[in-house]
């Protein structure tokens, strides 16, 4: 079961990266159509685009890929990492995408079994993976992602495929709202500034849901720790200017899927240290 989740792993991010490429572009499509009717514009025709039409292609030539050429990592090896017709180069995070939905899909079957609760843990591991490199590339946790992941926490709960009682994830879905909604505030009457986006708070609350409201501390501290640390070795090692702002979305779903894994682990030594 966990070699079949791994090679369902390497499908799923074959599509995830799909979704993380053109989710951005279509949100983009609908804001300037909006923004056109708003300002009473018409808006121009365009071609059907979205998550499965059309083809991918290179972008470099603009060639589809053929599907001998859409193996998961072993057609990026075969090919060594360039397209087939122009020889442009193609990046590596494709099937480095690719094996990490693999080996984290691994990981929940091996965690988890053959169970109900297997199946929810999966939907939660692959929502998150797109949600952490759409906010890597783009600054952006699209609601089109981050509000049916809410959604679909509680009815998991609901539905008994997840270890949390719904009245835990409804709590958790509100305190992680709220926890981030009032750093933020706080953050901006003391600074002027805004510190986080708004996509975070949902991705929080989301996580309130699926992981129940007792992990919400964990899943703040340990993502805020992480943060914090890659922000000062960009800045010490790379020279990066500190008022560039690093999304923080990655960060919270890493933080997340650990504690979807090791959470109960995690909170148990910790509170074993303070045992008498």
């Amino acid at each position: 079961m966990i070699a079949a989740l791994f090679v369902l792993g390497l499908l799923i991010g074959s599509f995830l990266n799909v979704v993380i490429h053109r989710t951005p572009i279509i949100l983009d499509r609908q804001w300037r159509r909006q923004c056109d009717e708003l300002a009473g514009r018409e808006t121009p025709a365009a071609p059907r685009f979205n998550l499965l039409v059309p083809r991918s292609a290179c972008p470099a030539c603009k060639a589809p890929i053929r599907a001998v050429h859409n193996v998961p990592v072993l057609s990026w090896l075969v090919l060594r990492g360039k397209c087939a017709g122009c020889a442009a180069p193609i990046s590596a995070r494709y099937p480095f995408v690719e094996l990490l939905t693999a080996i984290l899909s691994a990981t929940v079957a091996w965690k988890f079994g053959y169970t109900a609760q297997m199946g929810a843990a999966l939907v939660l591991t692959w929502f998150l993976v797109a949600l952490t490199f759409i906010d890597f590339d783009t600054q952006l946790l699209p609601d089109a992602l981050t509000l049916p992941l809410l959604w679909l926490g509680l009815a998991a709960s609901v539905l008994g495929y997840t270890a949390v009682e719904p009245r835990a994830a409804i709590i958790g879905a509100l305190a992680g709202y709220l926890s981030l909604w009032s750093v933020y505030h706080l953050f901006r009457l003391a600074t002027g500034k805004e510190g986080m986006g708004y996509g975070d708070f949902k991705l929080l609350a989301a996580l309130g849901a699926w992981l129940g409201w007792q992990m919400l501390l964990p899943i703040i501290l340990l993502s805020a720790m992480v943060g914090a640390v890659t922000g000062i070795a960009l800045i010490v090692l790379r020279g990066r200017d500190r008022n560039i702002p690093i999304p923080f979305g990655p960060f919270l779903a890493a933080a997340g899927w650990i504690a979807l894994v090791w959470g109960g682990d995690i909170v148990t030594g910790y509170l074993g240290m303070f045992a008498s």
